[in-house]
């Protein structure tokens, strides 16, 4: 009986250690989140050769991204961008497909923040990439691509522990040389690009069915 006893115990004690430590081991929901964000966009009228124009706001803008958290405010992501713009009222008729990828640092301010309301959160976030131009149409040979720089900052909106709104306004520097010759620049596109998007962030860890 007292044998009995002392095994039920150890029994318990080894099952108490092992739910322990497996929900010790459980990553945080904060570690790792993908990002979909739909919203528009605004080139800069310098990056056009003479007699092209884009209208100030165009449609699509789509983000996608994936963000890792090395700490509790510091992490990174990896995030690809789709732009398209189109030709205003005075200008040559073109569309344009703007098309980028980046790798940027991550900084969450919101604990250091204290008057925020608890469901609301800022994001920060700044890296370089590649941007890929793509003309549509009779300018479709004349693509270009070259290095840039992004920085945006983020507003989130939490909905649980696991999934929130957001809203983004990024800015993308542009590192492109001029066009060889205005032929190389018809409907292409070498300046920066200012978005706005919607979205929502999700979970990919700490939740067993996010």
């Amino acid at each position: 009986m007292n044998s009995n006893n002392k095994l039920q115990k150890l029994s318990i004690l080894i099952i108490a250690f092992v739910c322990f430590s497996y929900s010790y081991a459980q990553k945080p929901t904060n570690l790792i989140k993908a990002q979909i964000a739909l919203g528009i966009n605004s080139p800069s009228q310098s990056g056009f050769v003479e007699g092209f124009q884009a209208q100030s706001v165009n449609f699509p803008t789509v983000n996608l991204g994936v963000q890792y958290m090395f700490k509790p405010q510091l992490g990174g992501k990896l995030d690809f961008g789709f732009n398209r713009f189109s030709s205003d009222d005075n200008s040559l008729d073109f569309k344009t497909n703007y098309t980028r990828i980046n790798a940027q640092l991550v900084y969450d301010p919101t604990v250091s923040i204290g008057f925020l309301p608890p469901q609301i959160g800022l994001v920060t976030h700044a890296g370089p990439g590649y941007s890929f131009i793509k003309p549509l149409g009779e300018f479709g040979n004349n693509k270009t691509s070259y290095l840039n720089l992004m920085a945006g900052l983020e507003v989130h909106y939490a909905l649980s522990q696991y999934m929130s709104l957001y809203t983004d306004v990024s800015y993308i520097a542009g590192f492109g040389s001029d066009f060889d010759t205005i032929t190389d620049g018809f409907g292409s596109f070498n300046g920066n690009l200012l978005t706005i998007t919607f979205g929502i962030t999700f979970s990919l860890s700490g939740c067993q069915y996010c």
